[in-house]
């Protein structure tokens, strides 16, 4: 027995490494066990006078992913798609079909009619017209918000500082208060009427001259009695001289008769009618505010006022013993004439070379 167990053994050394010898990764039998040939369990088989081959096991499959970088995982938004392979083709490539607005949900809603969204409408409020009429019927015009340039360097001690001010939009009489209109006045507040409206010859017979010798309290109440007021000192030189600083209304050339009514002795009928000198206005369309008439202003005069004067909205002393004048009259020099001059008048005293015209708030002031 021990010498064919030690047989056996040999022959099995001698066929694993002759022309039939496993493969590296092929599993050898164990020692301990013997091919299975049918020889019952626990019986020795005599071994065959020839080697005999050890039979050549199958290389276990080794799996795939062995050897193999890992593979990329996918993101959310990337999804396993079946790849198909690209076709040659003789045809023309096919155009996207042109987006129309039956592919959508419907047109979109246009915009309400009008210019501009309703928030820029909002925040810029509309400008007020550039021309009212006043409810005793007389055209105004508009002077719009904004700084200009107050005083005159080259005039009388009273007009300095030069300085600027700010003044918010308002309406001013684009002509002087008439005969006609003023007539209208005295008729209606059945007061003691001014010089020349006794027998009303004036008024009828001139009812477009600007009307004269009123005081300070005559023209006040026909300013209130219309739903006006008198201007302030400020608001007339702006109406009259504009934002460029220049001298007279018209600009700086020196005064004409063509310009305004001035030069002339007392005593004639030398007060020309309103709207007869068109060269001689404002640049906001304002007339005879140089010449034929002296002025009345609601402020009450202060020579050293413009050292003091506010920036914004200037109003005049609270309290005073002469009422500002301003514009020069037929009586005077062109030195007169010019928009910063400044003069002054007893509120109760009527004169003939004095008159008035209106003003009022801007219902806004942009």
């Amino acid at each position: 027995m021990q010498m064919k167990a030690l047989g056996l053994i040999v022959i099995l050394a001698v066929g694993s490494g002759g022309a039939a010898s496993a493969q590296p990764n092929e599993p050898v039998l164990p020692k301990s066990e013997s091919p299975q040939n049918g020889t019952p369990s626990g019986s020795i088989a005599t071994p065959p006078s020839s080697p005999i081959p050890v039979p050549v096991q199958p290389k276990p499959r080794v799996p795939e992913v062995e050897g193999k970088p890992p593979a990329k995982p996918m993101t959310p938004s990337e999804s396993p798609a079946k790849e198909v392979p690209a076709v040659k083709s003789d045809a023309p490539p096919v155009q996207p079909k042109p987006r129309t607005d039956n592919d959508t949900k419907g047109p979109a809603k246009s915009p309400p009619p009008g210019n501009g969204s309703v928030a820029a409408k909002a925040a810029s409020p509309p400008l007020p017209p550039s021309e009212i009429t006043g409810k005793d019927g007389a055209p105004m015009v508009l002077v719009p918000a904004g700084e200009f340039t107050m005083g005159s360097d080259k005039g009388d001690d009273d007009e300095q500082p030069v300085h600027r001010v700010f003044l918010d939009s308002f309406y001013i009489d684009k002509f002087e208060v008439t005969n006609g209109r003023f007539a209208k006045f005295v008729e209606a507040i059945q007061s003691e009427p001014p010089w020349g409206f006794a027998d009303k010859e004036t008024p009828v017979t001139h009812p477009d001259q600007p009307v004269r010798w009123v005081n300070w309290m005559d023209a006040m109440g026909y300013c209130l009695w219309v739903g006006k007021r008198l201007p302030t000192e400020a608001e007339w030189e702006k109406a009259a001289r504009g934002t460029d600083g220049r001298v007279y209304p018209w600009g700086n050339d020196v005064p004409t008769p063509a310009h305004a009514v001035f030069g002339l002795k007392e005593g004639a009928d030398t007060v020309s009618s309103i709207g007869n000198h068109d060269k001689g206005k404002s640049p906001y369309g304002v007339h005879d505010m140089a010449g034929n008439l002296y002025e009345w202003t609601i402020d009450w005069y202060d020579e050293q006022f413009y050292t003091k004067n506010p920036a914004i909205n200037p109003r005049g002393p609270v309290e005073g013993t002469a009422k500002v004048q301003r514009g020069g009259s037929y009586t005077n020099s062109g030195y007169r004439l010019r928009s910063s001059f400044r003069t002054k008048g007893d509120p109760t005293e009527h004169d003939p070379n004095v008159g008035f015209r209106c003003a009022q708030d801007s219902p806004t002031s942009p």
